[in-house]
């Protein structure tokens, strides 16, 4: 009713100056665009950049994107898992089957879910129009991106809390004259020196704490039991949880926030803020790099991690960690490369992104190893013992082993703050596009105008959820839920999803059309070695991982009772149950008289599978109607003049009749 009188009155107005109805409804027309623009941040008489696709949006430049992904991809399982992997499986020479998947799987895997997503531009649901029966793939990957965004989420804020705990001038881990260490503990640096090992000369004080160490049999560190009676207090049992540790769980909330505020205006804000959170790892590990290979003993460290032993190239086992080790640090069939890629502009080359991503992500991996490896040598050094006692992996290396090597250095808060710092990072660059990948599913999915203005509604709402459903991994037997989790909830049923992936592709919905929509996206056809890779290497090789990945989860001494590794192989199925369940209900939902009839209209491209836009809709998809877009043409007298911001909102103004 406002906007009809405010249009009378501006008629009348034009009425009285001499200009004809038309001329005052163009200029109300005008006005009122102008105010549209300005509550959508935009500012008249100033060049308004434009995304490709208005509902949805895109990524500011393409910089942001490769930024995003390879924030995605490098987390902390590079840092903390495969230089473990290397020294385990045979150092220089686990790089050989290491690289083979990598080429054969790796990279092959990741170029077809970048094209899958950027070509339908819709998240890890919308894509399953390709062949609706399988959508059930995209809400399996809902369920794996769940699981690990909430345990990922406690890893962080242990992270947070150890780089609160490291702005003191003598790390609380140090020593063993705490309350909660034990008579088993010995430290590396000597307690009668204390006064000397909080300064530059650290490293001269470890004769008495050595010569200690080696008369023992058995070695407690104090950065052990810090991590055990402090940090966690961890409880005898799975099953007794204890009390929730108040400081962690403080941190897993300034943990969420942060999450939440990079991600309130979605790809447009975490899209300017990986411009550091996925650049600065790289300058804290070369930091670290430069000052580990300059300490005593850092060159027996590298030899651990580098030699070769050729004969373990023979083993199963290692090809399996390889294949394992590619597949999970790529973040393949989680969802977030696909949703990530769904907004790039169409015709982006994502064919030169996986290469880049991919081969930046090994690298990583790689480069990390002689980072942890020169300290990690340094400290075996000091302490007289092989490398291989002081090696580890996962929580044990980001949060015992190696936070007790920074002790022995000098201005050792300055490097375990930089250390810890880095791992916040690595960890927040995969969790935006965990915590992404869930917003853009369900947006895309429910598509109404409304939960696309309010998209900031639902980030705020998964990030409650997830916070709430993190809490039991904040309690004293929460680091045990967290590597249960970590063991099952994203291992086989990743490969089984990323298998029924390229199944559906290749061969449900045709290998042919699918390379001639790549072809018409990025002007080229996928390279030969691509579509054999697709077709039959990958898949293969993703089906051997499936019998060489399962490892019996341990932790230390303890033993995991059966009713928790029941727990674990559930969490596993539930996101592979997705996929028959959902097959099901699709089929007996299909027309048809006859069972095959169903399953064949359940297989069907849905009619809206294609490019999301009308421009793009070319071919064969030329004659698909497509709700979701509208043609750009001139506005003609009579209709109506419709106005879509950025944020998906929309404003319709009515052009009049001049003759009325």
């Amino acid at each position: 009713p406002q906007t009809q009188r405010d249009r009378q009155t501006q008629l009348r107005l034009g009425r009285r100056s001499g200009e004809g109805p038309s001329d005052a409804s163009r200029w109300i027309t005008s006005a009122s665009v102008t105010v549209f623009l300005l509550q959508n941040g935009a500012v008249p008489g100033e060049p308004v950049k434009k995304d490709e696709n208005s509902r949805r949006g895109n990524w500011g430049n393409q910089i942001e994107f490769v930024l995003t992904s390879v924030g995605y991809a490098v987390g902390l399982g590079n840092v903390w898992r495969f230089p473990y992997l290397c020294y385990r499986n045979g150092g220089g020479a686990f790089m050989l089957p290491y690289f083979i998947m990598l080429v054969f799987c790796g990279i092959p895997l990741f170029f077809l879910e970048l094209s899958f997503g950027q070509f339908a531009s819709l998240g890890c649901l919308g894509v399953w129009k390709i062949s609706p029966m399988f959508k059930g793939v995209g809400y399996g990957m809902m369920v794996v991106s769940t699981y690990i965004g909430i345990y990922y989420n406690v890893v962080i804020c242990i992270a947070f809390y150890y780089f609160f705990m490291s702005m003191t001038n003598l790390l609380p881990w140090t020593y063993c004259n705490n309350p909660w260490n034990t008579p088993d503990c010995s430290g590396v640096v000597s307690t009668s020196n204390q006064l000397n090992a909080s300064l530059a000369n650290a490293t001269t004080t470890l004769v008495a704490g050595v010569s200690e160490l080696v008369n023992r049999t058995k070695r407690t560190s104090p950065s052990e039991e810090y991590w055990k009676h402090y940090v966690l207090n961890i409880s005898d049992d799975i099953g007794n949880f204890g009390e929730v540790r108040l400081p962690i769980l403080g941190c897993l909330a300034v943990s969420w926030v942060v999450v939440f505020l990079c991600l309130i205006r979605g790809v447009k804000s975490s899209g300017k803020v990986v411009y550091f959170t996925a650049t600065f790892p790289y300058v804290v590990l070369t930091i670290l790099f430069i000052r580990g290979i300059t300490l005593d003993g850092a060159i027996n460290g590298i030899k651990y991690y580098l030699t070769p032993q050729w004969q373990k190239v023979l083993d199963a086992k290692v090809w399996g960690d390889a294949a394992s080790q590619i597949f999970y640090s790529l973040g393949c069939a989680w969802g977030g490369l696909i949703t990530m890629a769904s907004y790039n502009k169409f015709h982006n080359n994502c064919f030169r992104d996986s290469i880049i991503i991919s081969i930046t992500n090994c690298a990583t991996s790689v480069y990390a190893g002689f980072v942890i490896f020169s300290i990690l040598g340094f400290m075996a050094h000091h302490l007289n013992v092989p490398v291989s006692e002081v090696a580890d992996h996962g929580p044990g290396l980001a949060f015992v082993a190696y936070p007790e090597a920074l002790t022995l250095l000098p201005i050792s808060p300055l490097w375990s703050l930089l250390f810890f710092f880095m791992l916040i990072l690595l960890g927040l660059g995969t969790q935006f596009c965990l915590l992404e990948t869930l917003v853009t599913a369900i947006v895309d999915e429910i598509g109404t105008d409304w939960i696309i203005r309010n998209k900031t509604v639902v980030t705020l709402s998964i990030a409650v959820v997830g916070f709430l459903l993190g809490v039991p991994l904040t309690t004293q037997a929460g680091i045990y839920w967290l590597l249960l989790m970590d063991n099952y909830a994203a291992s086989f049923s990743l490969v089984i999803i990323s298998c029924i992936m390229c199944i559906c592709i290749m061969y449900i919905y045709g290998h042919r059309n699918y390379f001639k929509d790549v072809e018409m996206m990025l002007g080229f056809p996928p390279p030969l070695f691509f579509k054999v890779c697709w077709r039959f290497i990958s898949p293969v090789i993703i089906s051997v991982t499936l019998f060489l990945s399962y490892k019996p989860i341990t932790y230390n001494d303890y033993v995991y009772p059966g009713w928790s590794l029941a727990i674990g192989f559930a969490m596993a199925l539930s996101s592979v149950v997705c996929i028959p369940i959902y097959a099901l209900y699709k089929i007996s939902r299909s027309p048809g008289a006859t069972f095959r009839e169903r399953l064949k209209n359940a297989c069907r491209p849905h009619p809206k599978w294609g490019p999301a836009l009308q421009e793009h809709r070319t071919g064969r998809y030329a004659a698909m109607a497509s709700e979701d877009t509208v043609e750009a043409r001139p506005l003609k007298e009579k209709e109506d003049l419709t106005i879509q911001g950025s944020n998906g909102s929309t404003n319709t103004h009515n052009n009049p009749n001049p003759s009325a």
